[in-house]
């Protein structure tokens, strides 16, 4: 654990800070309220809301009264289906009962006489009843009963419904969705606040990554707990009760049958959703496998063009989707038997509640026809809003499940919400010792000791350089100043006050840093710099930037101080980025500066006048500095040398060397080779040191970094392409046809099923009517046998639909997938400058594109098929039985089918608009917590929680808006239906009474229809996802159909046996094609013979890393050839090349794999034994630290060799590189961002791996390249100066300057 404490010093607080460290156990804390300890309810909330367990707690009375009024209306709407029942059974038996009375009048013995059906000849017949034991007729009325004037008052009765439950549909969702919107807001809020306000400790146990997820997935799940689905719930639980009350009351004996049999639907159900949750999970992990392959690789293109691994990445691409593919096959079938074993059970029940319920409406006559649909149905439609319920269920376990982790960082208690400021601060730092510190879970192998009983004290004004190999403790120290961390034992103070005590906000304002690696934010140059200290003018602006050398270069850019300087200051070369930070640190004039190694991004033209910029600023200023380069630091005040995480000594330059302790190893293993450079070419360091995180840098010069305004807008715009047609993406699927044709037999049969059920159901009232009591049972007997069959072929077909379209699908998906891998790994890496072909976009278009273009395939033929035979069979029977009812209702069907899509896209429509809405507000969020620490060391937390809340606002009103819109749509969708009844039944009374229709074909039709409208319904809601499909599928085609300029498959070009290693660059010219205004070689002419070594020299930009592209091909020159053996690159074959090239660069990248594979990648022509890699290991300086690990070569080295240090990682990719046994060996920039200890180890196994071989060498630290062979000194994309290191010294040149003085080479 660190301590470190500040101690006061008699000084004026406008001189800066003393810092000492001293023994210190469990320090009292002071807990006064600060600036924002005053705002304590802002930042620290959670204590006044009293609902903690509920994910309602941040519900105003506002909000309460609109849920209440919202489940008022909700309520009433789920009684509204069982009234209708109530209605329909009414309406069922007038039927019936006219048409009995139609039958018995056929019949010529009988005759109408007051209104009562009699016997013609009273006498005879009953003598003839008598004699046969007939019982005698009833007394049946006749004469009473206008069908028409029925059928308008029902017709009046479903009008009326139909209104209440618009009202009631748009008032339950409006006001519902306007509550949650509001409550949402505020947990944003609160909840972004809250972690803004939270410890930097914290944020090493919790990844960016996760509070990404959870500002955006796991608040919109609280969002789908709160919102419409708890309207929705109430009203299907609502209609749930109903219908079984009403069931009971009606007729308790058929309910309890039909429910004895709906344990098996149960049953069956949650089967399935056990079986596809778990496969579907298998599915997603695989994909996400695959998924991170892909993203790696794409991010690591340039490392694996150089090592030729393109075909192995394919392979182990697909080996992530065959296990995908299978899971998803498996999920196909388990569907299919599921959705057919449900549809088996189904019609089972149907012939089992139409069997026994005709015996109690014919045998016993307990029950009339009405009574028996409204019992039927009334159970029927409760059961299957149950069913329509559970996905509600599973939105609030989501949702609670989400607000517990929510909730439980909001009522955190920060440590930070706490603390003093006072306006004179004397200015000592100073810190205690501790035992020892530890930064907490961290995870990997370099868990543990950080500091070990450090002290130190700062004096006031003084600067104070912190020295030591890398892991001493020197950051640690800072960050324990800045208040990063806390001590657990001992303690930092700031003019002898516990810096626990102070308000951090305060204690940060004093303090300037300029970091390694600094953070730029997505927003102008003047912006940027503004973050140092708000309100500064531009004067200030440009007297900042002219101190930290950036006013030339950006007065160069088109939009000068209102250049946009790009995600994360992607725009902006390295060099240039660090001077930025440096006026942004000097604008904020600050008490305290804290340097951690503030040049190390700097060419040697940048740091000199950067050095003396910092020199000049530091008068005055209590100053600490970390730095690997001593000589940067030799003049300071105070030199502390750490070692294992303690202060070992102290002392001025001289005094410490006198010692001979750490820092005189130190200076005297930098010592080594000229005086001369010692004093500044070794303080240089790249200016390119994160240009890229690929293998070798792509940068572009400087003068080309910026992006104006205008280009940063075309950014976003969508590449547009033609639909592809479906011809094409149905031949890429071919291989399955024989799955694709059972499946749309299968589909077909589906599709007929819902027809016949009307069909069936018609028949069944039908018989109710027939005067004779044997030939109604033999019907009902026959119908309900149908009924059974029909669910056994159910059963088969959708079993055969869901296994055929599953597979061809996942093998489509599979298929294209690899293909789209393939194709991008085959391209160009000029490709991959583009904007629109970042590795986020590839891996998003791989994932999504592929899946996508299964909506024109695959299961959805299926679909399709399914619902357009529903269509055809029913439109066929309707029109067949009754063509002008058919032609009424019909003029419903577009309103059936808009409400049947609308409800089927509903919730996907909403949420995927509120997530396009929030995409604002999530960049801010994602920049936020991904900078976290640079945020914190400037103060500017409050800025963000700004800007955040301040882009809440549009996709709150848009919230409220849509709130309005959604409601109208599900009220009109659940509406629509009561109205086509109301015209239907209306008109149907009129052809029954004055056209003699049947009255059971009344029902036929209307039911035929409306399920043929919702499979019309179904069918519209995929033509989103067959226009997705369609225009996913074009952009696959258009990658596939892309010829690279440099063809990596391709096995022409020339090969030879002898590879030599002879290169020559001839009057090479060369623009980036991403930049083609910007010349980057100038006719660049160069050679050197086997084994030599050539070291290219020159600032940033010059030409140097990018003559290597050229090299190792690619990119191909404009003008110019390259020349190698004599071949001109251009004509020689790719892989062949590349194959002879090894290269170590600056940030070498590792895969997320062991140390073995990584070694083993650097040759992927052949199976690369354990004795080789040892014996590269060894070469390399490695061996000996793999074996101190505990699983050796089997050690995973984490996400991008997460896990390693920079020395070792870099031995590894020397290992890898000599593991090729390469003609050529490339080195760019390979010792650069070590420390001293690791350098010299680095340096010396370099040193050994270029032996014999052609060697290119990029470097900035001239010291490294002063034996080579060849040194060519680069300006403005050619050479002006070459030769060895003693020939140019005695030219006094460009050279010569650069190595004496650091001056521009011009």
């Amino acid at each position: 654990m660190i301590c470190v404490r500040l101690r006061a010093s008699s000084l004026d607080c406008r001189t800066g800070g003393v810092l000492s460290i001293s023994q210190f156990r469990s320090p009292n804390r002071t807990n006064s309220e600060a600036r924002w300890g005053r705002s304590i309810h802002k930042w620290c909330p959670g204590h006044s809301w009293e609902l903690r367990g509920s994910v309602f707690r941040f519900a105003t009375c506002r909000e309460t009264l609109m849920m209440v009024g919202g489940s008022v209306c909700a309520f009433l709407h789920g009684s509204a289906q069982p009234l209708m029942l109530l209605v329909f059974g009414m309406l069922t038996d007038t039927f019936i009962e006219y048409d009995i009375e139609l039958q018995e009048l056929l019949d010529p013995r009988k005759e109408c006489i007051n209104n009562t059906i009699q016997w013609k000849n009273q006498s005879v017949w009953t003598d003839w009843l008598d004699s046969n034991n007939t019982d005698k007729m009833k007394n049946l009325t006749c004469g009473l009963l206008d069908i028409e004037y029925e059928m308008t008052n029902f017709a009046y009765y479903y009008v009326a419904i139909g209104c209440a439950v618009f009202l009631l549909g748009y008032l339950q969702i409006s006001l519902w969705v306007t509550s949650a919107a509001r409550q949402i807001q505020i947990i944003r809020k609160m909840y972004f606040r809250k972690v803004m306000r939270m410890e930097i400790g914290w944020f090493d146990c919790n990844s960016t990554g996760e509070l990404n997820t959870r500002m955006s997935d796991d608040i919109n799940k609280i969002n789908d707990a709160i919102a419409d689905q708890v309207s929705i719930f109430i009203q299907r639980f609502t209609t749930f009760v109903c219908g079984f009350a009403m069931g009971f009351v009606k007729g308790w004996k058929l309910t309890l049958v039909i429910i004895a049999a709906s344990p098996l639907i149960g049953v069956g159900a949650a089967l399935m959703a056990l079986f596809v949750a778990k496969l579907t999970g298998q599915e997603l992990q695989a994909y996400a496998k695959a998924g991170a392959v892909a993203d790696e690789v794409l991010t690591s293109i340039r490392t694996v063009a150089a090592f030729g691994g393109e075909l192995k990445e394919v392979e182990r691409y697909d080996k992530n989707l065959i296990s995908a593919q299978r899971w998803g096959i498996r999920k196909g079938l388990i569907m299919g038997f599921f959705t057919g074993y449900m549809w088996f059970i189904i019609f089972l029940c149907y012939a089992l509640a139409f069997w026994y319920g005709s015996s109690l409406v014919v045998d016993t006559q307990e029950y009339s026809p009405g009574t028996l649909l409204q019992v039927f149905f009334g159970v029927l439609i409760a059961a299957l809003n149950l069913g329509q319920a559970s996905p509600c269920l599973e939105a609030f376990a989501a949702g609670r499940g989400a607000a517990t982790i929510i909730f439980e960082t909001i009522d955190r208690h920060s440590i930070y919400c706490q603390g003093t400021n006072w306006t004179r601060s004397k200015g000592t730092l100073s810190s205690i010792t501790s035992p020892f510190t530890t930064l907490p879970d961290l995870k990997s192998w370099y868990c543990g000791l950080i500091l070990d009983k450090l002290s130190v004290a700062v004096n006031s004004g003084e600067t104070t350089a912190f020295v030591g190999p890398s892991g001493a403790g020197k950051s640690t120290a800072v960050q324990l100043i800045q208040r990063f961390y806390d001590p657990k034992e001992g303690m930092v103070t700031l003019d002898g006050h516990d810096i626990r005590g102070l308000n951090i906000q305060w204690l940060r304002s004093l303090m300037g840093i300029v970091e390694q690696e600094p953070v730029l934010f997505a927003t102008t140059i003047a912006e940027n710099i503004r973050y140092g200290r708000p309100g500064v003018t531009l004067d200030d602006i440009i007297h900042a930037t002219k101190e930290a050398n950036a006013y030339n270069f950006i007065m160069d850019l088109p939009q000068k101080f209102d250049t946009l300087v790009g995600e994360g200051g992607g725009q902006m070369s390295g060099g240039q980025k660090q001077r930025i930070a440096i006026a942004r640190a000097l604008v904020r004039n600050p008490r305290i500066l804290l340097l951690d190694m503030a040049t190390s991004a700097l060419d040697n033209e940048s740091e000199a006048v950067v050095q003396e910029a910092l020199d000049k600023v530091r008068n005055g200023r209590t100053t600490i500095s970390i730095a690997h380069r001593l000589s940067t630091i030799k003049n300071a005040d105070v030199i502390v040398g750490y070692e294992h995480g303690r202060a070992v000594e102290r002392g001025k330059h001289d005094e410490l060397l006198e010692r001979k302790g750490v820092y005189f190893t130190l200076v005297t293993l930098q010592s080594q080779g000229d005086k001369a450079l010692n004093q500044k070419a070794r303080q240089s360091r790249s200016s390119i040191r994160k240009r890229t995180r690929s293998q070798l840098s792509n940068l572009i010069p400087e003068a080309e970094s910026f992006i104006s305004q205008a280009d940063a807008g075309k950014v976003c715009v969508e590449e547009q392409v033609e639909p592809a047609p479906v011809t094409r993406i149905l031949k890429y699927n071919a291989p399955e046809w024989p799955y694709m044709l059972f499946g749309t037999i299968g589909a077909a049969v589906n599709g007929g099923v819902n027809p016949v059920y009307s069909l069936l159901f018609s028949q069944i009232l039908a018989t109710f009517s027939i005067p004779d009591p044997e030939a109604q049972r033999r019907e009902i007997n026959g119908i309900c046998m149908f009924f059974v069959l029909v669910g056994v072929t159910s059963f088969i077909t959708q079993m055969l639909q869901g296994y055929a379209f599953s597979k061809s699908g996942e093998l489509l998906t599979r298929r294209l997938r690899r293909m789209g891998f393939h194709a991008m790994l085959g391209q160009e890496v000029g490709w991959f400058d583009d904007h629109r072909n970042s590795p986020g976009a590839l891996t998003t278009r791989l994932a999504t594109d592929a899946s996508q273009v299964q909506g024109a395939t695959g299961s959805q033929i299926g679909m399709i098929v399914n619902s357009l035979t529903n269509i055809g069979v029913a439109v066929i029977i309707s029109f067949y039985f009754s063509w002008k009812l058919s032609l009424v209702i019909l003029c419903f069907l577009p309103f059936l089918a808009l409400s049947g899509g609308f409800q089927a896209k509903m919730l996907t429509g909403f949420a995927k608009q509120d997530k396009q809405a929030m995409e604002d507000a999530g960049r801010i969020s994602g920049e936020a917590l991904n900078n976290i620490r640079t945020i914190a060391g400037l103060g500017k937390e409050q800025r963000f929680v700004e800007m955040y809340e301040a882009h809440l606002e549009a996709p709150y009103q848009a919230a409220k808006q849509k709130a309005n819109v959604y409601g109208a749509c599900y009220g009109f969708a659940q509406c629509v239906v009561f109205m086509a009844n109301s015209a239907s039944y209306r008109f149907g009374g009129y052809l029954v009474r004055q056209e003699g229709l049947h009255f059971s074909l009344v029902f036929r039709v209307i039911s035929a229809i409306v399920t043929s409208g919702t499979a019309l319904g179904r069918a519209s809601s995929y033509t989103p996802d067959y226009a997705k499909a369609k225009i996913s599928a074009a952009r696959f085609f258009q990658l596939l159909d892309r010829v690279p300029k440099i063809r990596v498959y391709s096995n022409e070009g020339d090969k030879w046996p002898d590879f030599r290693g002879n290169l020559e660059f001839i009057d090479c010219k060369f623009t980036y094609p991403t930049r083609p205004d910007i010349q980057v070689l100038n006719g660049l002419n160069v050679s050197v013979k086997p084994g030599q070594t050539l070291a290219f020299v020159g600032s940033s930009g010059c030409g140097k890393s990018t003559s290597v592209q050229l090299l190792e091909r690619f990119y191909d020159p404009d003008q110019g050839q390259v020349i190698i053996d004599g071949h001109d690159s251009t004509q020689v074959n790719v892989s062949y090349l590349r194959s002879k090239i090894g290269i170590v660069s600056q940030e070498p990248i590792l895969f997320d794999c062991s140390i073995g594979d990584n070694i083993k990648y650097g040759d992927n022509l052949r199976e690369v034994s354990m004795n080789d890699i040892i014996s590269a290991s060894k070469k390399a300086q490695l061996h000996d630290f793999v074996m101190t690990l505990p699983e050796k070569y089997d050690t995973n080295v984490g996400s991008q060799g997460s896990q390693l240090s920079r020395g070792q990682k870099q031995r590894i990719a020397i290992a890898r590189a000599i593991i090729r046994d390469p003609k050529i060996l490339l080195l760019d920039e390979a010792t650069s961002a070590l420390d001293t200890e690791s350098e010299k180890t680095v340096q010396e196994a370099l040193d050994k791996a270029r032996e014999g071989r052609t060697c290119i060498v990029i470097a900035h630290r001239l010291s490294t390249i002063q034996n080579s062979d060849i040194i060519a000194v680069m300006s403005r994309g050619f050479v002006i100066e070459q030769g060895p290191h003693d020939q140019l010294m005695a030219l006094k040149g460009a050279y010569y300057k650069l190595v004496t003085t650091g001056a521009p080479i011009s």
